[in-house]
């Protein structure tokens, strides 16, 4: 795959009210759009697969029916279908935002497509993904429930996602816009943003801790793990988390500037 292939999360603390469930920012998600419309336009031959987190969609349901650890009684499953009902509708939202303002999003649904075990992707056919990038189209993937093979089902972040694409479309950079400045030294004070970790910094070194609202998928913490091990699977690619409530932050990084916290 092409270097000019970037990815592009949406995370759900910047595109929902994370503490109001299944309330979504539709001004947030346009002008995120927007901007990514703007780029396309300068750069036609980027290419963009763009993912989105679940804020209080997904994440608010999930929690009640602790489908983080697998779903196994008739009432996990209960809650398994629930959590995916929320997730698709947020996604909805997205695609229907996005096409509107004539983005080419193809819409890949990961509990229609994805196997898990133990939490961990086991299988994924993503020839079709492959397929709509070479035609120009912008995959649209979200974090969202999956079977699993050892725990019944679970769910899976963006992050997990963008994690195993990393490995076989190679990425050059992987954009992670929510509404923190970047991953800060001394949370929770949250006073003092991290320009730069190596992907092989050890954390104990930093304050990063986890998500002040409801996230069943692991907060801060768990972002920067997953985006560590993306840039080792990756040599040569960097990954950023920033603030996208400035639309114009993805811009700026997908020129080249460092804003918010750069992985390399």
């Amino acid at each position: 795959m092409s270097t000019s292939l970037v990815f592009i999360k949406l995370g759900g603390s910047l595109i929902t009210f994370k503490d109001q469930p299944e309330t979504a920012r539709p001004d947030i998600i346009e002008a995120s759009l927007m901007a990514l419309q703007k780029v396309r336009s300068e750069q036609p031959d980027l290419r963009v697969l763009l993912g989105h987190g679940s804020g209080s969609f997904g994440h608010t349901i999930a929690n009640r029916y602790n489908t983080m650890n697998g779903v196994l009684t008739p009432l996990d499953w209960l809650g398994f279908a629930e959590v995916a009902r929320t997730a698709k509708a947020l996604d909805d939202l997205v695609f229907d935002i996005g096409t509107k303002l004539g983005l080419p999003l193809r819409v890949f649904r990961p509990s229609a497509q994805v196997l898990a075990s133990n939490r961990h992707i086991s299988h994924w056919d993503i020839e079709p993904i492959q397929a709509a990038l070479e035609n120009g189209e912008i995959p649209l993937v979200y974090g969202d429930v999956v079977i699993d093979t050892t725990l019944g089902g679970t769910i899976l972040s963006t992050e997990d996602l963008f994690l195993h694409l990393s490995e076989n479309l190679r990425p050059s950079k992987m954009l992670i816009a929510g509404i923190e400045a970047g991953v800060y030294a001394d949370y929770p004070v949250n006073s003092r943003v991290v320009s730069t970790i190596s992907r092989d910094d050890p954390l104990d070194k930093l304050s990063v801790g986890g998500s002040q609202s409801i996230d069943v998928t692991g907060g801060m913490l768990a972002k920067v793990r997953l985006l560590q091990s993306a840039c080792q699977n990756n040599p040569g690619m960097t990954a950023h988390i920033y603030c996208g409530l400035d639309a114009e932050n993805t811009h700026k990084i997908i020129s080249g500037q460092v804003v918010g916290t750069q992985i390399s």
